[in-house]
């Protein structure tokens, strides 16, 4: 594009000047203005017109030779530029092909060109990095700090959490604190966060990374979810465990994970009340078998009240092994071991699994039939391995049939439910 437009600004200055000297041509050499230059003892003179003409003539050739004397430099630079950005692109390829030592020399050739010198210096890194050269790594990233210290920064820190050092790498990145971080550098910040267990300050920097898109959305959404479960668990008292709560957006407290991580820690500061409401809540609201198996085990007490929830529940749910099992577990808390035998029979017979297994042998061990509680923690193992669980003695087939036969479910509308 620019020789175009030289050529284009050189003809439109030749015809310029064809254009004034026919106009200088048809004027009265009387009626124009004369300009004189004394050079010692000579006297040059010309018309106002004539000296313009010759003073614009005079620069275009000025430029001209300084075009001229500079094109063998200006071509020496494309050279150098093409050569770098040949390296550049060879030390890559390299690099994604594992071949180290032929990565970093070229990588260091590259890095010669200024414009160049930053991506080859970081790909230097990881170049010595690939090759184990601790001493190299180093070096070039002395020397990618002079270039760039917000790259030198997040490539530091991304090395130093790779290390398992979250500390060191949320300090290297606080070096660049001068200048906004890159997404790539807010991201690594918050997973050093994460790893220091201060997620809930972490949860702070979900606006800059959604701002910035630095994660897709799926796995944004999920990140959200995990540091806001971290920061519940990370909560040091009941107040501050309040106060994270209440700051999570609506849709996010209804997210079992996030419900789960406020009820155990909850229940672990002993608020007690807090735990069970948020549960009964959740449960009411979206059913979800994780928080059914989560409400079963959490020493909270109330187990009146618990048990009477999960009848109201079974009716809606017969077929939940999650709620079957749970049932068991409040029943044998209340000393009903029988009942509680029945309900483990039917959670194991609807798909309980390892867990049922285990509570059943718990329960046989503490009323002191201890053949078949190992019995059952054996089908425990074999179900927790994939394998197909033995069938235990004393079961006759009305009973067994009767562990496997649930209501059926229907929806708002009448509809019977189809199980998955």
């Amino acid at each position: 594009m620019k020789p175009y437009r030289s050529l284009v600004i050189a003809l439109l200055a030749v015809v310029a000047g064809v254009v004034g000297a026919h106009w200088l041509g048809q004027q009265d050499p009387a009626t124009l203005g004369r300009v004189i230059v004394r050079a010692g003892a000579h006297d040059y003179s010309a018309s106002l017109p004539a000296a313009a003409l010759l003073l614009v003539l005079a620069a275009l050739l000025l430029a001209l030779l300084w075009q001229v004397l500079r094109l063998p430099f200006r071509t020496w630079g494309r050279y150098r530029t093409r050569q770098s950005r040949a390296r550049l692109l060879d030390g890559l390829r390299a690099l994604q092909s594992g071949q180290w030592a032929r990565s970093e020399r070229l990588l260091a050739a590259a890095a010669q060109e200024r414009q160049a010198a930053s991506v080859a210096l970081a790909a230097s890194v990881r170049a010595a990095d690939g090759r184990g050269d601790e001493d190299a790594a180093r070096s070039w990233l002395a020397a990618l700090e002079r270039s760039d210290p917000t790259l030198h920064a997040v490539l530091q820190a991304e090395r130093l959490l790779e290390r398992k050092l979250p500390v060191d790498a949320v300090n290297a990145l606080d070096v660049a604190a001068a200048q906004p971080l890159p997404p790539r550098g807010l991201l690594l910040r918050t997973r050093a966060l994460m790893d220091m267990g201060r997620s809930g300050e972490a949860y702070g920097l979900l606006g800059a990374l959604r701002q910035h898109a630095a994660l897709p959305a799926a796995e944004l959404a999920g990140l959200e979810i995990e540091l806001a479960t971290r920061a519940l668990h990370e909560s040091a008292d009941a107040n501050l465990l309040a106060e994270r709560w209440e700051a999570l957006p609506k849709p996010l407290r209804a997210e079992a994970p996030v419900v789960a991580a406020y009820a155990t820690r909850a229940a672990a500061l002993r608020w007690h009340d807090a735990a069970l409401r948020h549960l009964d809540h959740a449960l009411d609201t979206h059913w979800d078998e994780s928080l059914v198996d989560l409400y079963g085990r959490l020493p909270i007490g109330h187990v009146d009240s618990r048990r009477a929830s999960v009848q109201r529940w079974l009716q809606a749910h017969p077929a939940s092994p999650a709620l079957l099992l749970a049932l068991a577990r409040l029943a044998r808390q209340q000393g009903q071991w029988p009942q509680a035998q029945d309900f483990l029979h039917r959670a194991i017979a609807q798909g309980g699994g390892a867990d049922a297994w285990e509570e059943l042998g718990q329960g046989l061990a503490a009323a002191g039939d201890d053949a078949m509680a190992a019995r059952a923690y054996a089908n425990a193992l074999r179900v927790a391995r994939g394998e197909p669980a033995q069938e235990l003695p004393g079961r006759d087939l009305r009973e067994r049939i009767y562990d496997l036969a649930v209501v059926e479910e229907r929806d708002e509308y009448g509809m019977p439910r189809l199980r998955s």
